[in-house]
């Protein structure tokens, strides 16, 4: 079955609400899509008929199984779309989320396997993420916070949750991208800042907002 791209980007949108929030209010979904209350539940009348929501008026909502499958499919094309633009195109890793959001909504199936055995069935996107495979499972890393990593031990970096442009921009002027290799040089009380050591660049300062959104496998 075929969707508008504005039920893609609801379904989508419910789909991340729900791993933070397990059940999605209308207020919350309006607010991740930009739109009025009103707009949301016509959206949702919608999807309850393609049976995609286990939706009722003035209550909380969730995915159905469907809703789930499509939700992933959606985020396996978007990621891989990311993985190719990074990886092949030579896009920073902030510049291809807007392209990709536009790139998810291509309908070929066909097209989206081929890109994946092309790609050489990457696990995780250029941000970290897992890129669901064609049966919508994901690989899982045991990962811990920057910020919770012991002194002088290092690390690999594996996600950024933070995925805004000014994040990114802020890491990539640190040299900071998955795969970097570091390590917590000190803990500042103050503030909660950290200073790390980067592979070979000199000791950088980081916040401990920018450290909260690095996570790190050992």
């Amino acid at each position: 079955m075929n969707f508008s791209v504005s039920e893609e980007n609801y379904i989508k949108s419910i789909y991340h609400l729900q791993a933070v929030h397990q059940q999605v209010t209308t207020t919350l979904l309006a607010e991740a899509v930009q739109t009025k209350a009103a707009s949301v539940t016509d959206m949702l009348k919608k999807l309850q008929v393609k049976k995609l929501v286990h939706y009722k008026p003035y209550k909380s909502f969730t995915l159905t199984e469907a809703g789930t499958k499509t939700a992933l499919e959606i985020i396996r094309k978007h990621r891989l779309w990311e993985y190719f633009l990074v990886n092949k195109l030579q896009f920073e890793w902030n510049e291809v989320h807007e392209i990709a959001e536009e790139l998810e909504h291509i309908s070929s199936r066909e097209l989206i396997n081929r890109l994946d055995g092309f790609l050489d069935h990457p696990a995780f996107d250029p941000h970290g993420d897992p890129i669901p495979n064609s049966k919508g499972k994901m690989a899982e890393l045991k990962q811990n916070n920057l910020i919770d990593l012991p002194l002088k031990k290092m690390a690999s970096v594996s996600l950024i949750k933070d995925q805004s442009n000014a994040m990114l921009d802020l890491l990539k002027h640190y040299k900071i991208s998955i795969g970097t290799k570091l390590k917590i040089n000190r803990r500042f009380e103050f503030d909660g800042s950290v200073e790390v050591k980067i592979d070979k660049m000199p000791d950088a300062i980081l916040s401990k907002q920018v450290a909260q959104n690095i996570y790190c496998t050992q």
